[in-house]
């Protein structure tokens, strides 16, 4: 059995490596097609709504034609705007070598002067390395060259234009993705119908569910980004006009655009504002206020615009995100950036939907991916009690702090008890978290005082029906282990403030118990017994009690989490039990109603 899972993992690890190897040796027909589908999915919801009103292919057509046509006409004002900066910068000179004259004085005898020396010298010496300067000897004995002119070829004449090489593969890369998303929105059904079926009617459900949850996913981020970095590109257009930076529109546009590329979008959307105000604006204090600029509006759309419009929707890990990024970005370079996002979607979407798949959604979903009891459990077997501490007072925050008890502190208890019957849970281990466990559950009752006494209302009522004469005993009795005792004083905090009183009785046979029953101080009995050990005991207690005293009310409390409940209890009713809680909170409705209806306000 070892073998065959040492092998499985070399397998998988191997298929792992050929993936990666596959993404980067393929990158040139993978990434234009990951574009089109980038697209298709964001393009998908507003073709459909036009295809209900001028039909397929028109819809496609007209979505088509004005998506690219924007990022066309947006690219091309982006290259006109650079072009026209580029002819402007000479004109800067003057004011950047006032900049560099001003940061060298204040350099001067500091740690700028021996770097400024440095750079001198490196100057000086590689001045005297070129030969020296050009009225030296040896250039004046530099004749000058004769030009032959040579004939005209006309095979040529394609190398007048330089400049079309190396952008005939970005534009044949473009103009693929272009007819790649056209087809696929007027193919969409078929594409979709031929994947289910690639993947079989069995999960047909399943696969469809993926698609849509990934199609929803990708939209709603998406649309949610270009709201907030609209905004944001805005901001800075806005901002920058009234401090007086060239080109506000050109700035406000890139630092939008660049924002879709998670982290480092927006440092390289701020650093071509900023150079330019050093270099076009006199003084110290524009450039100052641009930085300021770029840190409020920064601020405002992490703090305000994505908590409010997208916070959440990816449903990513922000560090299996910053992860995914470098991933892509080393894998695809430039453009892994940009879809480094919408594909770690895609990822978690297959992780949710994929059998086989589960640690990826595990590894990179933003949901929790372990239950609170489970976790405080953990930090006790841990011995780690400070976070298991913390982990009650936050409990309390977004919850009803009664429910501290049946949803945190007894589930670890259950757990405890099954690992201990499945030999994980050593016997010093068990004691340890039983032996914690006292003090938590301490924890939890101030956490539940201070709530009551913090709400009027709730202390209003805790008075109206605080009872006004002896409280009703109720006898509560462990049926077997530690585990269970602990339990019984979970239940005597919950019933602080009602007309019963739970006398718990620790380490007593049932014979004992009879006993004290008969001696007719108590009419109601709660026996705890927690799953996931056999009710047993608890069954031959109550036909004990039963017998001896039929008069009597016996509840019996398998409390525990809803994976290690009873799935039927049958049994203990037959053996004579009045009732079986599951939580906490439903025995103790149960054993105050039951003392209420027999009337008991005097029992010594």
């Amino acid at each position: 059995m070892n073998d065959t899972t040492s092998v499985r993992r070399w397998v998988t690890f191997a298929g792992a490596v050929l993936v990666v190897a596959v993404l980067s040796l393929a990158q040139e027909v993978l990434v234009p097609v990951a574009l089109a589908i980038l697209f298709a999915f964001v393009l998908a919801t507003p073709t459909a709504w036009l295809q209900r009103l001028v039909g397929r292919v028109p819809a496609v057509l007209v979505v088509s034609a004005v998506t690219f046509g924007a990022v066309g006409l947006g690219s091309w004002a982006v290259f006109h705007e650079l072009t026209g900066l580029a002819r402007e910068l000479p004109g800067y000179r003057n004011n950047i070598l006032q900049k560099v004259e001003d940061v060298r004085k204040a350099g001067t005898g500091g740690v700028l002067g021996p770097l400024e020396r440095l750079v001198q010298q490196v100057s000086n010496d590689t001045s005297n390395a070129a030969g020296g300067p050009i009225g030296s000897a040896e250039a004046s004995s530099v004749q000058p060259a004769v030009t032959a002119v040579a004939p005209f070829d006309t095979s040529s004449r394609w190398r007048a234009l330089p400049w079309l090489g190396p952008l005939m593969q970005p534009v044949a890369r473009a103009g693929f993705v272009v007819v790649l998303v056209i087809f696929m929105l007027l193919e969409r059904a078929s594409l979709r119908d031929r994947l289910i079926t690639l993947a079989g009617h069995r999960s047909l459900a399943v696969t469809s569910r993926a698609f849509d949850e990934a199609g929803t996913l990708v939209s709603r981020q998406l649309t949610m980004q270009t709201v907030v970095n609209v905004t944001f590109g805005a901001g800075v257009s806005i901002g920058l006009f009234l401090i007086g930076v060239p080109y506000p529109l050109l700035w406000g546009g890139l630092a939008g655009v660049l924002r879709f590329i998670p982290y480092v979008g927006p440092v390289i959307g701020s650093a071509g504002p900023i150079l330019t105000s050093l270099a076009a604006l006199p003084g110290w204090t524009r450039p100052v206020w641009v930085v300021a600029l770029f840190f409020c509006l920064e601020v405002f759309t992490n703090v305000v615009l994505e908590t409010v419009l997208y916070a959440g929707s990816a449903g990513i890990s922000q560090v299996a995100l910053l992860i995914s990024v470098a991933f892509w970005a080393w894998l695809w370079g430039p453009l892994g950036l940009l879809m480094a996002t919408p594909l770690t979607i895609g990822l978690v979407v297959l992780g949710r939907n994929v059998h086989g798949l589960e640690f990826v959604e595990t590894l990179m979903a933003k949901a929790p991916t372990i239950a609170p009891d489970v976790r405080f459990y953990q930090r006790l077997v841990a011995r780690d009690f400070g976070e298991a501490a913390e982990l009650i007072d936050d409990f309390g925050k977004t919850n009803l702090p009664e429910s501290v008890y049946d949803l945190l502190l007894l589930p670890a208890l259950n757990y405890a008890e099954r690992d201990r019957l499945q030999g994980s849970l050593s016997a010093d281990e068990e004691a340890g978290v039983l032996e914690a466990m006292h003090e938590h559950i301490a924890d939890a009752s101030a956490m539940c005082q201070k709530a009551r006494e913090s709400d009027p209302r709730e202390a209003g009522e805790a008075k109206a029906d605080a009872p006004t004469g002896p409280l009703v005993a109720v006898l509560g009795s462990a049926a077997s282990s530690g585990a269970d005792e602990l339990a019984l004083g979970m239940l005597r905090e919950l019933l602080r403030g009602s007309p019963v009183s739970l006398d718990i009785t620790t380490g007593r046979l049932s014979a004992e118990t009879v006993a004290l029953v008969q001696e007719g101080k108590h009419r109601i009995v709660c026996i705890a017994d927690l799953p996931p050990h056999a009710s047993s005991r608890a069954r031959y207690l109550v036909k004990k009690l039963r017998a001896a005293a039929p008069h009597v009310q016996v509840a019996v409390g398998r409390w525990a989490p809803p994976a290690l409940a009873d799935a039927d209890s049958r049994l203990l009713t037959e053996a004579g039990a009045s009732h079986i809680g599951s939580t906490l909170v439903e025995t103790r409705d149960y054993l105050v109603a039951v003392a209420q209806a027999l009337g008991i306000t005097d029992r010594a």
